[in-house]
């Protein structure tokens, strides 16, 4: 169904493909894809624009972010932690402790850093982070302490929708690696435009609400596949492929925005 056009609007000007695809036009996060440690770099031919200068580290490892302080101490009873586990909470008087910014998302829940993370019971964490760090729940503490408190919830739950949300995901693990994505970038892509395109016209043309399923699930069909490009060129270290998986992942998730606002 969302084919047969392609071929024609492929030869379509590049300004008037832009003009007509506003409607998904966004500024450009499933899979079980572990991040491999033993792929040799191949970032030679990347644009310069993806990196960010300060983060890099292109070992022959996947490089994020640094892990979580290794000590810290508590700023009420001057206890030095000695675990593992993000130091969001003291463990000995049970205080809330001050933002750390070294401790990435992925650490916040315990995870392994990698795209593929469906099975980590993730909403389960959320809730017993929220537990400990919801403000309501600390209404009684000292003013630094609620501040503390309202700070790391807000942390929590940006890490929450992050790391659940495919794209943004995405997004945010190509960050940690140092590699920049311009979600204000124009896409050059002719074929790319030229889909979006299709979309906008397939969806307008739907003649009921049966019609515009069968195109969400194509639509979605193809969500999924981008996210596999995204998980292999990831593991593949192939960053400019990645950034633009990313791309295509945006353009799908507006295109079924839209068909939601529809049904």
């Amino acid at each position: 169904m969302l084919t047969k056009k392609l071929r024609i609007l492929t030869s379509f000007p590049v300004a008037l493909l832009r003009r007509e695809i506003m409607t998904f036009s966004v500024s450009p996060s499933q899979l079980d894809f572990p991040v491999s440690s033993s792929i040799s770099p191949q970032v030679d031919q990347l644009p310069q624009r993806y990196f960010v200068r300060n983060n890099l580290d292109f070992s022959g490892r996947l490089h994020f972010c640094s892990e979580a302080a290794q000590k810290l101490t508590c700023w009420n009873c001057n206890v030095v932690s000695s675990t593992t586990t993000p130091f969001l909470v003291c463990n000995a008087c049970g205080c809330v402790q001050p933002v750390d910014q070294s401790v990435d998302y992925f650490h916040i829940f315990g995870l392994e850093k990698k795209y593929g993370i469906e099975g980590e019971n993730l909403e389960r964490k959320y809730k017993d982070w929220q537990r400990k760090l919801h403000p309501d729940l600390v209404h009684t503490k000292s003013e630094k302490e609620r501040e503390y408190a309202a700070e790391q919830s807000a942390r929590v739950i940006d890490a929450y929708r992050t790391l659940t949300d495919p794209l943004s995901r995405a997004i945010y693990i190509l960050k940690l690696e140092g590699v920049h994505v311009d979600e204000e970038e124009r896409i050059d892509d002719l074929e790319l435009l030229a889909e979006i395109m299709e979309l906008r016209e397939t969806v307008e043309d739907a003649a009921n609400s049966q019609a515009l399923k069968e195109i969400q699930g194509e639509i979605q069909g193809r969500f999924e596949q981008s996210s596999i490009s995204f998980a292999n060129a990831l593991q593949h270290r192939k960053y400019e492929e990645a950034v633009a998986a990313t791309q295509r992942m945006t353009y799908y998730k507006r295109a079924n925005e839209e068909i939601v606002k529809k049904l």
